[in-house]
């Protein structure tokens, strides 16, 4: 997931307070699957999450962008162990392991140093 393609999400967006984005614009779509990372990172699930809907986006330019997003994650089918790529994992069928959180992340990303902070990933 490279961070030197994130796009600015929007040409007319000045530097200080945050303002809403698009939930399908690339840039949010992109810190959500970083959030998710950070999430799997520090889970102690068999199974890895993937974003499966983002509710809210947010975001503010400072040095760098930084997105505030309210996502629902659910747990797939991969297992983390595999080390797969989340692209290609399908959400789980099994009704007895679904789960379904509610996260809020904030994603940093600072393009010119191709760096990714991620102060805060809530979920529950």
């Amino acid at each position: 997931c490279s961070v030197t393609n994130v796009p600015p999400p929007h040409p007319t967006i000045r530097p200080g307070s945050p303002v809403p984005v698009n939930t399908n614009n690339p840039g949010v779509r992109k810190a959500a699957r970083f959030g998710v990372y950070r999430y799997n990172n520090s889970s102690n699930d068999l199974f890895l999450f993937k974003e499966s809907q983002i509710k809210k986006a947010m975001v503010q330019i400072v040095r760098g962008l930084k997105y505030m997003l309210h996502v629902e994650i659910k747990r797939t089918v991969c297992e983390k162990r595999d080390h797969s790529s989340l692209d290609s994992c399908h959400f789980q069928r099994e009704k007895n392991l679904q789960r379904m959180l509610r996260c809020y992340f904030e994603v940093w990303i600072t393009p010119w140093t191709h760096t990714v902070h991620i102060p805060v990933a809530h979920c529950q």
